[in-house]
């Protein structure tokens, strides 16, 4: 079986070494991924200087192009955000709209690169809006052009107004972690059959 390879997108906001859930919900997915040959890392957006913008390079030391690179190597892009204000994070929003970019960015069919890749997402939070930012998510990466597998969410929501993060209530193997499972599974066989048949031409 081909070893296929996955990018997770971190989209705390909170800079390396600081703990984060988000990154810990990426980490699980991209260890359920490893079950069905898919090899992978995850980056944490906040650390690599990400400038705000709609193209591919916004210059000045922009650390988008280096992840970018990662991206279009990889078959499966995950992208890891917490819910702020019952929104996806600003850094996950900016991520997104680096990505518009990719429109203008085709193959020699005319397709965007984005095609063929497929999309998951993850999402931590202690307030109610995990299936609104997983909506959010899904569809603006639908419409840059990567593909969203059944089931490709998984998320962890915490009582609202409290202060326990999923880093810090323990595993939650029945409920979480089956989840991703599934969306490990899913991701993965429609990846392959993507790497096997590819879309038509523009």
């Amino acid at each position: 079986m081909t070893t296929l390879r996955a990018l997770v997108l971190g989209c705390s906001l909170k800079a390396s070494p600081a703990s984060s859930s988000s990154e810990l919900l990426g980490r699980e997915v991209l260890t359920a991924l490893a079950d069905h040959d898919v090899d992978g890392e995850i980056v944490r957006v906040v650390d690599h200087g990400v400038r705000f913008g709609v193209s591919t390079d916004e210059g000045d030391g922009d650390g988008w192009p280096a992840i970018r690179a990662k991206l279009l190597d990889a078959q499966i892009l995950v992208i890891a955000t917490p819910i702020w204000m019952g929104q996806p994070s600003s850094v996950c929003k900016m991520v997104l709209e680096r990505l518009d970019a990719e429109l203008a960015e085709t193959d020699e069919q005319g397709r965007p690169l984005t095609y063929g890749k497929v999309a998951a997402v993850a999402v931590v939070g202690n307030e109610d809006g995990a299936h609104h930012v997983t909506a959010e998510v899904f569809q603006a990466l639908n419409d840059v052009g990567f593909t969203v597998p059944a089931a490709a969410a998984t998320y962890w929501v915490g009582e609202a107004m409290q202060k326990v993060d999923y880093k810090d209530a323990g595993p939650k193997p029945d409920t979480t972690g089956t989840t991703t499972k599934t969306l490990a599974a899913n991701t993965a066989h429609l990846a392959r059959l993507l790497q096997e048949a590819s879309y038509p031409a523009a």
